[in-house]
């Protein structure tokens, strides 16, 4: 099993991965986001990843002028800089890009090991290690086709309820994330 906690495990992947590693590390986001908890998450380290993914990084904020001073001290003159608040979620969003990525910076006052993103991330990566190779380009393929990565494989998985909560539903043994 990956340690997705810390993102050493991206060195020995694919050529994107090792390019994202280089971009996070070379820049030190992770180090400069380090009070917040940051995890990358997404289709990047799971190797489902299509030319326009992004790097997705989850914080755990419990200030959020704090941590929007942080991001815009430190990312404010990155081409496309920009911040958004999310009521619904409440959760700030930060985007900019850097290195040939787009880079999304997600802050919400949830663990990051228990937010969303993350948990939908290693149920993903059980899928992908259990269903193999083949599974996994069925799962790009409609990612290319336009699908997001949960509907993705929900389509899959023949789920036809709304796929980011039925997939959060899937429990494996096996799987260490601290929930």
């Amino acid at each position: 099993m990956i340690n997705f906690l810390n993102i050493s495990y991206l060195q020995f992947g694919n050529e994107k991965q090792k390019t994202a590693y280089q971009i996070l590390t070379d820049n030190k986001i992770l180090e400069k986001l380090a009070l917040y908890q940051p995890i990358l998450v997404g289709t990047i380290p799971i190797n489902i990843d299509i030319e326009s993914s992004d790097l997705d990084i989850i914080c755990y904020i419990q200030d959020k002028i704090a941590f929007t001073k942080l991001l815009t001290n430190h990312f404010q003159n990155e081409k496309g800089f920009k911040i958004t608040e999310n009521p619904t979620l409440q959760s700030i969003n930060v985007s900019f890009f850097l290195g040939g990525f787009e880079v999304e910076i997600f802050g919400q006052a949830i663990p990051t090991i228990k937010q969303n993103a993350y948990r939908h991330m290693l149920i993903e990566y059980r899928l992908l290690l259990e269903k193999g190779e083949e599974f996994r380009q069925e799962i790009i393929a409609l990612k290319k086709q336009g699908y997001k990565t949960e509907p993705a494989f929900a389509k899959l998985l023949g789920i036809e309820k709304n796929a980011y909560e039925e997939l959060l539903k899937l429990d494996f043994k096996g799987i260490k994330h601290d929930i």
